[in-house]
């Protein structure tokens, strides 16, 4: 009985310190604070770092929810505009700064523009439509309208009519010599021959002369005493005045050649190197003649500098006065009496209802002329592209 008394004791009193340590014994309670410390002090440090990623994405987060604007699927945002820019008001707005640019663009062409008009009306238009005003009056004091009377008394006039006659004759020699002439040289300094360059140098280098040294060199040729003279004296040839006689003609010609040649064959050498190589070797592969070959391609591919030069040659053949004025003075033989002489003596005279109609008439001239030579240059382009 006392055994089971203690033993029943023992039981209650070891029940008791379980119920009093929770179920834990006391080794593991003595270990388990420890544990229990340094956990909640990991977590204490790894509990910031957590806070701080959690904070900087909930920023950033927030931040692209305020930059993008909700849209619909159709492309429209919430107030109903379209952000890709298709709907009418966008195109309206664009349409609206498209031509606000062009609109300042055109104007500030137009300032720039301005200048060149100004000159172009003060120094060429006004004074043109001024001559052609005098051309139909009968003086510029009177002021009264005669129509046609100055052309007709200028065409019975015999000194204007010399002086066409010599510029006609001297444009039909020496604008067509130029251009043959050119064009040959072009030709010739095209293909692989020696001293190529010095002789494209050679011809260019009277454009680099100035009139008065031309005319001084041609008097010294041409003189009564010159060295053309002295030349032919050695062949038994009399001399010849080549200023004063049915020659003079031909002296100025030859000026106007020596003096433009370089500048038209800078030119057809340019058109020359232009024409498709593909075209050529084709021809030849055909059993073309080189001939044929000028004929048919080349000289089609260069009507438009052909073109180009016989207007220049033209025009500067109008402008051979300075020369001819240089060397004979006002009142030259016969043969060398130009229309720009015949201007500038008109000038001097104060007839301006002839100078007036004699411009006028001369403008008539070259503007048919002209559009002979455009017209022709049409047809021949229309037959390259067919």
């Amino acid at each position: 009985m006392d055994q089971n008394l203690k033993k029943t004791g023992s039981a209650a009193a070891s029940a008791a310190e379980v119920l009093q340590t929770g179920g834990v014994k006391p080794q593991a309670m003595a270990s388990q604070p420890v544990n229990a410390a340094a956990e909640p002090q990991a977590r204490s440090d790894e509990a910031p770092q957590t806070t701080f990623g959690l904070k900087t994405l909930t920023k950033s987060n927030n931040i692209k929810q305020k930059d993008v604007k909700p849209s619909s699927p159709n492309g429209k945002s919430q107030k109903g505009k379209s952000t890709d820019g298709t709907s009418p008001d966008g195109k309206k707005r664009r349409t609206k700064r498209l031509s606000a640019i062009k609109r300042r663009e055109a104007r500030s062409v137009g300032f720039f523009l301005i200048p060149s008009l100004v000159g172009l009306l003060t120094f060429y238009i006004v004074p043109f439509l001024v001559v052609i005003y005098y051309s139909v009056v009968d003086s510029p004091i009177n002021r009264q309208f005669v129509f046609f009377d100055n052309f007709v008394k200028l065409l019975q006039n015999s000194a204007f009519k010399q002086a066409a006659w010599n510029t006609i004759t001297f444009s039909l020699t020496a604008v067509p010599l130029a251009i043959v002439l050119s064009l040959l040289l072009a030709i010739i300094l095209e293909k692989n021959i020696p001293y190529k360059s010095n002789l494209r140098t050679i011809f260019l280098s009277p454009m680099m002369v100035p009139v008065a040294s031309i005319i001084l060199i041609w008097q010294v040729m041409f003189h009564y005493n010159g060295a053309v003279n002295e030349l032919l004296a050695m062949f038994g040839i009399d001399k010849i005045d080549w200023f004063k006689s049915q020659y003079s003609q031909i002296v100025v010609v030859l000026l106007f050649i020596w003096k433009n040649v370089g500048y038209n064959m800078i030119l057809f050498m340019a058109a020359l190197s232009n024409i498709p190589v593909d075209v050529i070797e084709v021809a030849t592969l055909e059993g073309a003649s080189k001939w044929q070959i000028f004929y048919k391609i080349k000289l089609r591919y260069l009507t438009s500098s052909i073109l180009f030069v016989t207007l220049m040659s033209l025009i500067n053949s109008f402008k051979i006065f300075r020369e001819v004025y240089l060397l004979t003075g006002d009142y030259p033989y016969d043969s060398l009496y130009m229309l720009q002489h015949f201007m500038n003596n008109t000038f001097e005279s104060l007839d301006y209802q002839k100078l007036s109609s004699a411009a006028v008439l001369m403008s008539l001239v070259m503007v048919v002329i002209i559009g002979i030579l455009f017209l022709a240059d049409n047809r021949i382009e229309e037959d390259i592209e067919e």
